[in-house]
């Protein structure tokens, strides 16, 4: 009986993966093809997916633009290219005009050649800040002063805030009224009470009123793949216990977490829409988490993130800023991922923190099942990756051609075809060992 459901499960996990690969594969490839085709350089197969050919066809400029029956990947094949890496078909260039020669991936001038390959990792980069941007916009940021939109579905204790209000002081602290003051280091100077009192502005008149602690120990959205992802906890579900101690504030839950050592805990939680309480048994897990600093630190983490036990009114936030975000946001997320590369290299991070397709799949579902915003930001998130993968100096990868391509502009000469087959089949082997080992990662790693 437990086939369906899993069946479902496991197809709309796949179907995620696969629309988050052909975005990010679209792009990357479209990247080469564009700038291909303004250097000069004849593009003939444009290809999402690989296999058979399911649908084709030839547009004015030659290019026949398909879609394969394996739809994990693609490649853009430029005239005198031998096969999808852009090998060279010495063959087939020997017997073009010079003209066509140019057309070439091999005949083109070095800036040409250099500009088409660096063309893909760098609009996988510009999807990522595009989309991030095009978040923040969307979302726009917490107005000021901090007003209550919408009060999120919690437990009767704490409906005591009303929507609209506009809110002044909690528990004797005045918020700020700025944009700039930021609200950064509000829930660290609070007193840690169950109950505090609010200084608000209701319908023009201000009032004080009782209220919740601003933090409670509520779910807004489950890490993929985590402890509290993986026993069936959802987002906005609020903990009221832990191990039977009573808690209101989302520190007192990640205190607990911290102190556990990787013993299973005992939690009560609330769920919108249940009819009691629901009991758990979760397990902390150890998680190497970038620093603001730079470097990793090990933690036990349960793998969820809170929020304010409402939804803050927003404002509308220009485009200049929101670009400007989304730059920051690329960049942050390109310099972890080479700061965890380096750190299990050098053994300072467990290596299971690298996955394979598996893993990613799973994350895709996983993302997906949270909503479109959590599933766009995750697509940006995995374009930046591919994009910067794509730049390392491997053979085989766009890096590797670039480099090929810094070496001629030093030495005046391309390595030889030789040494080009044999660095290429050495990239490929490493790649293809780092996929196994990846892999593996997602059968053997907790």
């Amino acid at each position: 009986m437990d086939f369906l459901p899993q069946f479902g499960s496991i197809f709309q996990t796949l179907l995620a993966f696969v629309v988050a690969l052909s975005i990010i594969v679209a792009i990357h490839e479209y990247g080469h093809y564009i700038i291909g085709r303004i250097s000069g350089i004849r593009a003939e197969v444009f290809s999402l997916g690989f296999g058979p050919v399911l649908f084709s066809r030839v547009d004015k400029h030659g290019t026949r633009w398909q879609l394969a029956a394996l739809p994990f990947g693609g490649y853009v094949k430029f005239l005198g290219d031998s096969d999808a890496a852009s090998g060279k078909d010495a063959t087939a260039i020997s017997h073009l005009s010079d003209a066509d020669r140019r057309m070439t991936m091999h005949g083109a001038p070095l800036w040409a050649r250099s500009a088409t390959v660096a063309a893909g990792p760098v609009f996988n980069f510009i999807l990522s800040i595009a989309v991030f941007a095009t978040l923040f916009v969307v979302q726009g940021q917490v107005a000021h002063p901090l007003a209550v939109a919408e009060m999120r579905p919690l437990p009767p204790a704490y409906a005591t805030l009303k929507e609209g209000d506009r809110l002044l002081a909690i528990g004797g602290i005045d918020l700020p009224e700025s944009e700039t003051a930021g609200f950064d280091g509000l829930g660290d100077n609070l007193p840690l009470e169950q109950t505090l009192e609010y200084r608000v502005e209701r319908d023009g008149i201000e009032m004080t009123v009782p209220g919740p602690y601003p933090y409670p120990p509520l779910i807004t959205q489950l890490a993929p793949n985590s402890a509290a992802y993986d026993i069936g906890l959802k987002s906005g579900d609020v903990i009221l216990t832990v191990d039977g101690e009573p808690i209101f504030a989302f520190t007192q839950l990640k205190e607990a977490v911290e102190a556990s050592d990787g013993r299973v805990l005992a939690l009560t939680v609330w769920r919108e829409g249940a009819e009691a309480p629901i009991d758990f048994a979760l397990a902390p897990r150890r998680v190497d988490e970038p620093q603001p600093e730079g470097g990793f630190r090990t933690e036990w983490r349960i793998g969820i993130a809170g929020g304010l036990a409402f939804e803050p009114a927003t404002e509308r936030r220009g485009i200049g800023s929101a670009l400007s975000d989304g730059v920051t946001q690329t960049w942050r997320i390109a310099e972890s991922s080479v700061s965890g590369l380096w750190h299990m290299i050098t053994g300072a991070i467990s290596t299971c923190n690298m996955t394979g397709p598996i893993g990613i799949a799973q994350t895709s579902g996983a993302m997906a099942s949270q909503g479109a915003v959590s599933f766009i930001w995750f697509v940006a998130a995995l374009s930046t990756a591919v994009g910067l993968l794509n730049l390392f100096p491997i053979p085989v990868l766009d890096g590797g051609h670039l480099v090929f391509f810094a070496y001629e502009a030093v030495a005046g000469k391309p390595p030889s075809d030789n040494a080009l087959r044999v660095l290429m089949g050495a990239g490929l082997t490493l790649i293809l060992a780092v996929m196994i080992f990846a892999l593996s990662n997602d059968v053997l790693c907790p």
